[in-house]
């Protein structure tokens, strides 16, 4: 089995900085997609930003040029670094991950979430 877990969120003030971390744990071969997403109030999740091994990282219209998507694969965690926030990025952050395990099945996988607040 895999785990993710997310921490890094926060109440932060308008134009404020959180870095949020995803590590994953279990039975992983590799990582071979990266997703966060977040879910605000009231309002469906959407895809913030996806690191595809090997690809250019892509990321929504609404953060480009705010966020960077980040991975350190020897310790098997994903970033997300949150510059100049607005209080439209309040939400529930999640970190989704696409795993091969050592038996070569693929799988999606999903953290907790991490709740990031920002104040106006």
């Amino acid at each position: 089995q895999v785990q993710l877990v997310e921490s890094g969120g926060g109440l932060v003030q308008a134009g404020g900085s959180l870095k949020l971390s995803c590590v994953a744990s279990g039975n992983i071969f590799s990582i071979d997609v990266v997703r966060w997403y977040r879910q605000p109030p009231g309002k469906q999740r959407e895809s913030v930003a996806t690191m595809i091994s090997g690809r250019p990282a892509t990321y929504a219209d609404s953060v480009k040029g705010r966020f960077t998507i980040s991975r350190d694969d020897a310790k098997k965690t994903a970033y997300l670094h949150m510059n100049s926030l607005k209080p439209e990025d309040t939400a529930v952050y999640l970190c989704n991950a696409r795993v091969r395990t050592w038996t070569q099945r693929l799988g999606d996988y999903w953290g907790q979430g991490t709740q990031v607040t920002v104040s106006s």
